[in-house]
């Protein structure tokens, strides 16, 4: 190909050429974009104020950010990293979850005490729920049909139906809950309880606790042993589990919820991503400023990859 015809091609928009792991840093109120081909980052984006939660749209033509303390969700263009708008997202937005519609936004505001509805197409609020205390992490079951935000001081999963924007049934789980994921083709709920040190398995159809995770690291004190993000591999057999101030991530069965593995990785691990084919895992290290990446298959780290200050959200755009 002639060089003037790959430049044209180049500048083309959505013409990536490479999977990236976009990732939030707190206290650079940055964005740093690694690219999973060289393992190298290939961008530093800025954003508004602690920039925590990140995710995109289904097309990954708009990438949304909360932007923490300017009380907003962000929504940029990952072409060219510029801020489109910004959509209105109640305080201290932390966590949200993109429906499956692909057009409303589930948003933790852990300053109110409430969960958050903005539809990104109309960019207005259509629903405000009264949560728990301190609430952060969110997800949408894969059906769309009910969304879940935890709350940090209440110690509970609420459990929503987004068809009418209600509040169903709401679960205690053990201190500091953390982060939630759906999984077992949507059967089941995982919820990680950071001070507990624990993750809470979840039947979906009867909200009844059928397992609960518990995690020694050998060599560290159990106070430091903190769950917070996890992912799950594409067959849903395996999870791996962040586990904050101990670093280490925990790789966990997920059909007999026994811990087979512990991986370390930096300081203080918060959130995860996969790449495309889910063969490398990124960490994200609050503490030391940088993100570890896993080779899944042999559970053992590769690279360390220095970004922002206290990395925290990670997001895969194929």
């Amino acid at each position: 190909m002639k060089p003037y015809l790959l430049s044209a091609l180049l500048a083309l928009p959505g013409a990536a050429f490479a999977e990236e792991i976009w990732v939030t840093n707190e206290k650079d109120d940055t964005v740093s974009v690694i690219d999973v081909a060289t393992l190298e980052v290939t961008r530093t984006i800025p954003t508004g104020e602690r920039p925590r939660g990140i995710t995109f749209s289904q097309d990954y033509s708009r990438v949304y950010i909360c932007a923490s303390d300017s009380d907003t969700v962000q929504v940029m263009d990952p072409e060219t990293g510029e801020i489109l708008h910004n959509l209105p997202s109640g305080e201290d937005p932390e966590q949200f979850v993109l429906h499956p519609n692909d057009r409303h936004l589930y948003i933790a505001n852990e300053d109110d005490a409430i969960t958050t509805v903005v539809d990104t197409q109309s960019r207005t609020v259509i629903a405000q729920i009264d949560v728990g205390i301190e609430p952060e992490g969110m997800a949408v079951s894969p059906d769309g049909k009910i969304a879940i935000t935890t709350s940090e001081t209440t110690n509970m999963a609420h459990w929503i139906d987004t068809q009418t924007q209600q509040l169903f049934a709401n679960t205690l789980v053990d201190s500091r809950p953390r982060h939630a994921e759906f999984a077992a083709h949507g059967s089941e709920l995982w919820v990680s309880a950071e001070i507990g040190g624990t993750v809470s398995v979840f039947d979906v159809a009867t909200q009844a606790e059928k397992a609960k995770i518990r995690f020694k690291v050998q060599g560290v004190h159990p106070d430091r042993v903190q769950p917070v993000g996890f992912e799950f591999t594409g067959d849903e057999k395996t999870a791996f589990v962040a586990l904050g101030p101990s670093n280490h991530v925990a790789v966990v069965n997920a059909e007999t919820y026994e811990v087979e593995d512990y991986i370390l990785v930096g300081r203080r691990v918060w959130h995860m991503a996969f790449n495309t084919d889910k063969s490398l895992l990124f960490t994200t290290n609050g503490v030391s400023g940088d993100v570890t990446v896993i080779d899944v298959a042999k559970r053992k780290p590769l690279k360390t990859i220095k970004v922002g200050r206290f990395p925290w959200g990670a997001a895969l755009r194929p």
